[in-house]
């Protein structure tokens, strides 16, 4: 990333503040990270949230405006997008693993909005997809993300795609996940397979922090660009990690993930808000990594260790946290 003369900031600051970015999943884990990140930077933000009965999850204390919509509404997205300058498009339906939501959020939900974003003449569409995307992939998330890359890139509007790692941070689905099964774990603790599919978990104020940055550079304009964390790590070290900072010690045993696969389905469908998705064993089903100094190489960025990002976990019950959220979901 080009670095700015001491006069930029103030004026990209100036600039920034007339130009309204519509986020897409803002309600989200990394959608609030990036809302707080763009209004760090002086952008003025709006975000569709989806009608609801449970109050939007959005960040305190920062300004941001709320168009109710679903993705699929078509009168409602292009209403969303009046005085709209740029799209940050992070929304998705992983978290209810039902590749029904995928096809329906991910896939038509993306197709939607790029006609609405053409209609609309926006300027810059970020999409935030995953490592290992592909059309032909056997697994139905990243066949999704696929689709709704190709509908973009095809779509002719200016637009940047940002393929991930798996990303953590407080509230996240992979290490509270993990946290909250460790909680409930009667002593030993099944890892599928050996546990060593490798990871590269990138923290996810970098990646927000990333996504704001490239909304400034023209050069990212028709880019795709795989990012993670600056170290890989096996699952099973991730979750000696996670074992570390809550206190909690597990035996860890290898374990069919046919079977493990099995256990999720049933507990989607028997717990009101499941710790995971069957959709979570496919992304530990290959290792799915990028180059370790991306971050620095692309975004002039130097990523944060997990080591040192996870005091979220420490001093919290988690198996009353796991027990709290099944009686506490509408």
């Amino acid at each position: 990333m080009r670095a700015l003369s001491q006069a930029e900031p103030l004026y990209c600051d100036y600039v920034n503040s007339f130009l309204m970015i519509l986020v897409t999943g803002g309600t989200g884990f990394l959608g609030r990270a990036v809302i707080r990140q763009l209004s760090q930077s002086d952008y003025r933000v709006r975000t569709l949230i989806r009608p609801s009965r449970r109050s939007p999850d959005l960040p305190a204390g920062i300004p941001v405006e709320a168009a109710i919509s679903s993705l699929l509404d078509k009168r409602g997205v292009r209403a969303a997008m009046v005085g709209v300058d740029s799209v940050v498009h992070l929304a998705g339906a992983e978290r209810g693993g039902s590749e029904i939501g995928l096809r329906a959020v991910d896939v038509e939900g993306t197709r939607v909005l790029v006609e609405a974003a053409r209609q609309a003449g926006v300027s810059r569409l970020v999409y935030v997809s995953h490592l290992g995307a592909e059309p032909s992939s056997a697994y139905p998330a990243l066949r999704a993300k696929a689709h709704a890359e190709n509908t973009i890139r095809k779509s002719g509007l200016p637009h940047t795609v940002i393929r991930s790692s798996l990303v953590y941070g407080e509230g996240d689905r992979f290490t509270t996940s993990l946290a909250m099964l460790l909680g409930i774990s009667p002593g030993i603790f099944p890892l599928p397979g050996d546990g060593n599919t490798a990871l590269q978990p990138v923290w996810v104020d970098d990646l927000a922090t990333c996504v704001a940055w490239s909304l400034d550079e023209e050069a990212m304009i028709g880019q795709t660009y795989d990012v993670g964390g600056p170290e890989f790590l096996t699952l099973r070290q991730v979750v000696e990690l996670v074992m570390k900072a809550t206190g909690s010690h597990r035996w860890l045993v290898s374990a069919s993930p046919l079977y493990l696969r099995g256990i999720t389905w049933l507990i989607q469908r028997v717990l009101p808000n499941p710790p995971l998705t069957t959709f979570w064993f496919d992304y530990l089903a290959s290792s799915r990594t990028a180059s370790l100094d991306a971050l620095p190489r692309i975004f002039g960025l130097k990523p944060s260790m997990m080591i040192d990002r996870l005091r979220y976990l420490e001093e919290r019950n988690w198996t009353l946290e796991f027990m709290g959220r099944q009686l506490s979901w509408t």
